[in-house]
């Protein structure tokens, strides 16, 4: 059953995006189901939302537990757990990629904030991230800082200055 309040607003061009991703969302088909009642097309996570997820419920153990047999350190394994379910989450979303021609059926995961004034460090996990998940679909958040934005001409906050006056 759809949710009419919902549908009204995606019919009047609204994109509906959900701020929350679990593994348990991914297992139990929920996720899905937003998309066929509430007419959800796209998910955005961040850390806080992922720091959420892993303490609550059991759905994360079984790769916590082989990620700790492997040695991998607490970034490793936050790395893997998250671009796991980001991918998971990008299969979910890929029929509202392909029906929107790419303009909705997107998942975000987000560069390390810790690293918003180092632009390499930026580029580089971005492409991380990017490779680990693997899918078109994927959106990969960057810091809104001078550092996480190309430094040209048409971008830069000086350049913005002088073409605004």
């Amino acid at each position: 059953m759809t949710n009419p309040n919902t549908q009204a607003l995606s019919d009047q061009g609204v994109s509906i995006w959900l701020d929350d991703l679990s593994r348990e969302r991914l297992d139990s088909g929920s996720l899905a189901e937003l998309i066929e009642s509430h007419h959800v097309v796209g998910v955005t996570t961040n850390p806080t939302i992922f720091e959420n997820a892993l303490a609550k419920g059991e759905a994360y153990e079984k790769q916590l537990s082989e990620l700790a047999a492997a040695g991998a350190d607490a970034e490793k394994a936050v790395f893997e757990i998250t671009t796991a379910d980001v991918r998971q989450a990008c299969d979910v979303f890929a029929g509202v990629y392909e029906r929107t021609d790419g303009v909705d059926g997107r998942v975000s995961i987000e560069v390390d904030p810790r690293l918003a004034r180092d632009t390499e460090g930026t580029i580089a996990q971005a492409k991380e991230l990017a490779e680990a998940v693997g899918r078109e679909n994927v959106l990969i958040k960057i810091p809104a800082t001078v550092e996480g934005i190309e430094r040209s001409p048409q971008c830069s906050p000086r350049a913005s200055a002088s073409t605004s006056r």
